[in-house]
Formats: C-alpha cells, structure tokens, sequence
C-alpha cells in the first residue's frame, strides 16, 4: 500500500510539474504549495531536474522543425553570407544572449535566494499575484514585432525578465513572454523566442546538476517512482504547451491572472 502511495505522489508531482511548466502560473512555485499543503515534497535536486528534462524533451518535441530550421539557416549564412538566411542567424543570437543573464544571476545568486526567502510559501503567493498583475497588464495587447524586426535591446531585456524568474513563484514562461509583448512582439513570436530561451537554460541545468543526479542517494531506490514522474512530466508538458499556444493565439491571458490572483492570495494568508 505505501509502494503504490509513493508511486501516485511521484506521479502526482510529474503531472502537477509538467502541465505548469509551460504556462504562466510558476512550476516551481506550485511544487512548493503543494509540498506544504500536503506534505509531498521531495529531497534533493534529482527529482526537479528529471521532471524538468522531461519538460525540455516535450519542448523539443513540438520545436523541432523551428530547431532543425535555425540550425540549418544559421549554418547557411555563416558559410555563404546570404541575406536570406540573416534573420534566422540573428534570431540564433538573440537567443544566446537572452540565456546569459538567467546562467549567470542563477549561479551567483542561487543560494541567497534559497537563504533569503525561507517562508516560501507566503513568497510564492506575493510572486503569484506579483505574476497576475504583469499577465492582466498584457491581457489585451497585440504587438507587431515577428522574428526580423528583433533587436538585441529586445533579447537583453527578455533575459533579464527570464532572470527575474529565479524567484519562487515568479513564472519563467510568464515573465519572458510579458517582456516580449511590452516590447512589442506578436504573441506567436513572443511565445517561440520564449520556449527556445527555455532549451538552453533546460540543458545547462542539466550539465551543472549531473553530479547530484549521481550522487543522489535516493535513486537507487526510487528510480521507479523518478521514472514515473518523468514520463508523466513529458505528457503533462506536451499537452500543456499545445493548448497555451492556442490560448495565445485567441488573447486569453486574463484567465491566468486570476488564477495567480486567487491562489497567490490564498498562498499568502493560509500557508
């Protein structure tokens, strides 16, 4: 009975971490709710980077034609110098230096944030509803800024906006994603530069955290329950990035701030 009780919580928890990973409520955030209220949170780093490679393999998944293309254009014009190819290798570039600000701020700031913030629940819900008024502020805009009308100014503050998200509660996907539309960007292209920015910083959590992954002494004897939760992360993630997408192409982002609003306020007076 507690075998198939620790098998539905890590299940539980590969489901929760999957299906918000994408959307604008805070993965992180919910995982630290969720341990307080029902006691299911988990020791040590190698369960959160299991379930957030699973996120990035559901990424991949559903970018890889964008992938392969950047890849190929990219390659193109750095040999041959076409113009034609010049905005997908600038957009490659963006992308590199939106990842800078988040690798660096996350590994100086890491453990002071961990330190600092020690009642972190009643953190997320000020995040959350911190979160919600930034998704009501963009709720109705409509930018006009596609993949090669984007500046370096534009990349720079999106990957501080990205950085901003090493705060508990504070959504990755909704910050960057609000950064972008402030700037002026087409919800489409907002939301692609957003979910490429989250490929490298996914893969550098990854390298960085291999040695915990190792070392865990959990896993041998949880490797099953792991297994469960990373397989349930990748379907969660999936699912989850597909009906986003939609709802950004139909403007429906104020549904999301009252999620933040209502659950960050109860976070905070309850928790």
């Amino acid at each position: 009975m507690e075998e198939l009780l620790l098998l539905i919580k890590y299940l539980f928890l590969g489901l929760v971490q999957g299906f918000t990973e994408p959307i604008p409520i805070s993965s992180s955030g919910h995982l630290v709710l969720l341990q307080d209220i029902f006691g299911v949170g988990v020791d040590g780093l190698s369960f959160e980077v299991l379930v957030n490679f699973g996120s990035l393999i559901a990424v991949l998944m559903i970018y890889w034609k964008d992938i392969i293309q950047l890849t190929k254009n990219g390659i193109n014009y750095m040999t041959t110098k076409d113009k034609a190819y010049h905005d997908d290798f600038m957009f490659i570039i963006y992308l590199v230096v939106a990842t800078i600000p988040a690798a660096v701020l996350g590994l100086l700031l890491d453990d002071y944030i961990e330190s600092t913030f020690a009642d972190r629940a009643k953190m997320v819900g000020i995040t959350l509803v911190i979160t919600g008024i930034a998704l009501w502020i963009i709720r109705n805009l409509r930018g006009n800024k596609n993949d090669g009308a984007l500046t370096m100014k534009d990349a720079v503050i999106v990957g501080l906006a990205q950085s901003v998200a090493l705060l508990p509660g504070i959504s990755r996907s909704g910050a960057t994603i609000v950064a972008a539309m402030l700037l002026g960007m087409k919800q489409e292209t907002a939301l692609r530069f957003s979910f490429l920015m989250f490929i490298p910083v996914s893969v550098g959590t990854m390298m960085l955290s291999v040695d915990d992954l190792i070392n865990d002494p959990n896993f041998n004897t949880l490797w099953i329950p792991y297994l469960i939760a990373f397989i349930a992360a990748i379907i969660a993630t999936y699912y989850s990035l597909r009906w986003f997408m939609n709802i950004m192409r139909n403007g429906n982002l104020k549904y999301f701030a009252f999620y933040c609003f209502i659950v960050g306020i109860i976070a905070y007076i309850l928790l």
